[in-house]
């Protein structure tokens, strides 16, 4: 095996917890690893890998591409620090492209902590065949870790198809969303959840938002999938509070802190900590990742510089912002991938309100024409047109059930784009609704829909979904599947790439 030590690169990054953590004998003078392993943000040459100790110590790393890991690299990772959480990354690069690595981690203090093994293959730079999963929405709505129903057993059904990636579209924690222990059923029986303190009451200080984090992966199958599958994280709104914008001063009574931008601040710095990936070079969530000559993802973050709610229907608006938006359009027409992947934490043409009056997501419900948010989506899709940008396809989360959306011209008001699919999946564990009603300005077509059939359905009804996307190599048709909780696909579309 060959591994350029020099060309290797460790860049950490601290996250803390406070936690009871079951199996952890905090009186041992040995370091243990609280929360698992996991590798994220993966490409031709590069990964990142995240741990998280309960104490003072310091992330060792054995690299190797045999699962015996012989002829191991032994890397040397950051400091896990109570400034972090203790929790950690290294950055990793000159690696081979579409290889499988296997990795060890350890936390090294006055005596080593028993390690964890993962493992991640990088992107090809030759066509190969690609899977990769999106889903969003864990622990919403009161509906947490239940050992009874067998946790996020979601991730069971998604594991078994061996990804090479999971694209979480957001709202991976619920920081607004409260536990209690038991849940009645509509038919008697009792929902049982996993409680931890920190899930007692909405997240304000940033232990609370980090509690999130360590609430979700006290879980089994979540643990034992990251492991095992990268994962490329975006936020949306839950990881901070519900259908929040920037500058927002809430009216809740469970809030002290009020100040949506100091409790997004706060959100931030756990979400960094917490996820392996997560931001670009520039610490930007918004970020371009290639895999290969079949994939470019482009991950979109529609909270940071979008406009409020209550203004969402006026003559201009924002999601993306002025720079995001550029670059957008920048890195779309430089693209040389077969298939670019819009990773959306918001769909388009789905009405998602906010209050009377007001709206959350990018449609504004008019339907004479691009309004508010609408306005940078019709300025992205003409100039894709104009540019010639072809084989887009949009992936998103956030509605609580599954979509397949085909957008065409031929029946919008706003006429000036191509036609293309967007595909909406979840949750992965959270309460199940809809479905919306679609806004014309952009002419979609619901052409399959699954919903559940009341407001906030339980996991245990089974209306949970994740999406999978297989691109063939010889063929490069991309194919999107909309699967349930047990991995059952309700729906599948096939689309050829345009020339």
């Amino acid at each position: 095996m060959h591994i350029d030590r020099r060309r290797l690169l460790a860049a950490g990054a601290g996250s803390a917890i406070v936690l009871g953590t079951p199996g952890i004998s905090y009186a041992s003078s040995r370091p243990q690893l609280t929360h698992g392993v996991q590798s994220g943000d993966v490409t031709e040459r590069g990964a990142v890998l995240w741990t998280r100790a309960d104490r003072g110590s310091r992330m060792r790393v054995e690299l190797a591409t045999r699962p015996d890991f012989k002829h191991a690299v032994d890397l040397r990772g950051p400091a896990l620090t109570e400034a972090g959480d203790f929790t950690g990354k290294l950055r990793l690069s000159g690696l081979k492209p579409g290889k499988t690595y296997h990795y060890r981690v350890r936390a090294d203090g006055d005596r080593d902590s028993e390690p964890l093994e993962g493992s991640f293959t990088t992107a090809a730079d030759e066509p190969r065949d690609l899977v990769f999963q999106w889903s969003g929405d864990l622990a919403g709505q009161g509906w947490g870790i239940n050992p009874e129903f067998g946790g996020y057993r979601i991730f069971q059904a998604m594991a078994d198809a061996e990804p090479d990636f999971f694209l979480c579209s957001g709202d991976f924690v619920y920081a607004d969303g409260p536990l209690v222990e038991t849940v009645a059923l509509p038919d008697g029986s009792t929902w049982r959840n996993t409680v931890i303190e920190e899930k007692l009451k909405v997240a304000e200080t940033l232990d609370e938002y980090r509690g999130q984090f360590k609430y979700n992966l006290l879980d089994d199958n979540l643990r034992a999938y990251l492991a095992r599958v990268p994962m490329v994280n975006q936020w949306d709104d839950h990881e901070v509070v519900n259908n929040w914008y920037p500058g927002e001063i809430l009216d809740l009574p469970q809030y002290t802190e009020k100040n949506v931008d100091v409790l997004a601040a706060r959100a931030r710095q756990a979400f960094a900590e917490y996820t392996p990936g997560g931001f670009d070079a520039e610490g930007r969530i918004y970020r371009k990742i290639g895999y290969g000559p079949l994939l470019d993802l482009f991950v979109l973050d529609m909270r940071t510089y979008k406009s409020a709610n209550p203004d969402a229907d006026g003559p201009t608006g924002q999601v993306l912002g002025e720079r995001q938006l550029a670059w957008l359009k920048r890195e779309l027409r430089r693209s040389k991938a077969t298939w670019k992947a819009i990773a959306a934490d918001l769909p388009i043409g789905l009405l998602v309100g906010d209050g009377a009056g007001a709206w959350e997501g990018i449609a504004e419900g008019t339907g004479t024409g691009p309004m508010g948010r609408e306005t940078e989506i019709a300025d992205l899709l003409s100039y894709c047109k104009r540019e010639g940008v072809a084989n887009m396809v949009w992936l998103t989360a956030d509605v609580h059930y599954t979509a397949a959306h085909h957008y065409s011209p031929d029946r919008a008001v706003f006429q000036d784009f191509d036609p293309f699919w967007e595909f909406v999946s979840g949750p992965l564990n959270a309460g199940g609704f809809g479905p919306n009603r679609l806004d014309p300005t952009f002419g979609p077509e619901a052409v399959f829909v699954k919903a559940p059939p009341a407001a906030n359905t339980s996991p245990a009804a089974g209306y949970q979904f994740f999406g999978e996307v297989r691109i063939d190599a010889e063929t490069e048709v991309l194919t999107v599947a909309l699967k349930d909780i047990d991995g059952e696909a309700q729906f599948s579309q096939s689309v050829e790439p345009v020339a």
